[in-house]
């Protein structure tokens, strides 16, 4: 039997470690690569040789990687809490709606604006679009949550109302100019490279507030994994505690969604690499170590959108689902065999 008082640390260094190294590898490598002595050079400020080095790495290659990061830790942790408050090994934000939800806003913003989204103030009015339509679609179902009392049934109405935003979108596209479709089907691919020097620190704050928020659920969670009953007895506000969980989920998915695009498997598959790493069910190895590992993958799908792109750059969902899609399917084939809830 392993000591999980070793194993469990050796874990997370080996994930720092890995986070550490493809954070400075998306940094050295592109369509031009980059020597790790000018990489770091231009992020201790020091003088370089060559500028443009510089301003790829501080301009383009930096935010990126900072998103992905960001960004994979985000979907990883949302995933996480749904996968919980639903008991449901495939529960994710796109299942709920809130991705749908955050497309249609978006659809509806480059409808108005006719797919120009170039300047600072176009983009952040992509993201309050997507943030509203998130956010709505997240308010109807937690309104719902008060009448439909099984989490399963819930489940099911976040699915239906998924449906309805799609179709709402593709309505949308087909009344839209070329230029305003074309648009949303590049957002739509996924990208974590849209988010620039003068955005990140939006994107950067409004996720780091979220995850927060998540890592104050972590109790609660523990406590659902008892059951309802239980978790009365030891004094969680039931309807509380799903409200915000959903809400955090959310804002997380909107946040992400808005500004890299919906971003498929990384929020369904993460959770359950760190079940199979793990064995554990316990949410404060879990929440850390989920967020750390969406991270880690997320850096790794960006590199590779570089690395298969011979020269260009793969759209983010061609990739994800390489490395998702077979966690997936080992999680439906062998899910009598692994305990996740329990």
């Amino acid at each position: 039997m392993r000591d999980n008082r070793l194993f469990i640390p050796a874990i997370y260094c080996l994930l720092s470690l890995g986070l550490v190294i493809l954070f400075f590898v998306n940094l050295t490598t592109g369509s031009i690569d980059i020597p790790l002595s000018h990489v770091k050079a231009s992020l201790l400020g020091a003088e370089v040789e060559n500028r443009v080095w510089d301003v790829i790495v501080m301009q383009s290659r930096l935010p990126q990687a900072v998103t992905a990061l960001l960004a994979g830790a985000a979907l990883a942790c949302g995933g996480l809490l749904l996968q919980t408050l639903f008991a449901n090994p495939l529960a994710d934000p796109s299942i709920l709606g809130v991705s749908s939800g955050a497309g249609l806003g978006v659809a509806l913003v480059m409808l108005a604006s006719g797919g120009v989204v170039g300047s600072l103030a176009a983009t952040l009015t992509v993201v309050a679009g997507a943030l509203v339509g998130a956010l709505a679609v997240m308010a109807l179902i937690i309104a719902l949550s008060s009448v439909v009392r099984s989490n399963v049934m819930l489940l099911i109405v976040g699915l239906m109302i998924g449906y309805i935003t799609s179709s709402a979108v593709s309505l949308l596209n087909f009344l839209g100019s070329s230029d305003s479709v074309k648009s949303f089907v590049v957002w739509g691919m996924g990208d974590f490279s849209s988010v620039s020097t003068q955005r990140l620190p939006y994107f950067v704050v409004m996720t780091l507030i979220a995850l927060a928020s998540s890592l104050l659920m972590i109790k609660p969670l523990n406590a659902m994994l008892l059951g309802e009953r239980y978790c009365r007895n030891l004094g969680v506000n039931i309807k509380k505690t799903r409200v915000a969980i959903l809400l955090i989920t959310g804002v997380l998915t909107a946040v992400v969604t808005a500004f890299c695009g919906p971003v498929s498997f990384i929020g369904l598959a993460v959770p359950h690499m760190v079940r199979l790493m793990t064995g554990k069910a316990n949410h404060s190895v879990l929440m850390p170590m989920t967020i750390l590992m969406g991270a880690v993958v997320a850096l790794l799908c960006n590199l590779l959108t570089t690395i298969l792109g011979n020269g260009g750059v793969l759209p983010l969902n061609v990739v994800t689902p390489l490395l998702g899609a077979p966690v997936i399917i080992y999680v439906i084939v062998n899910k009598r065999k692994i305990a996740y809830f329990n």
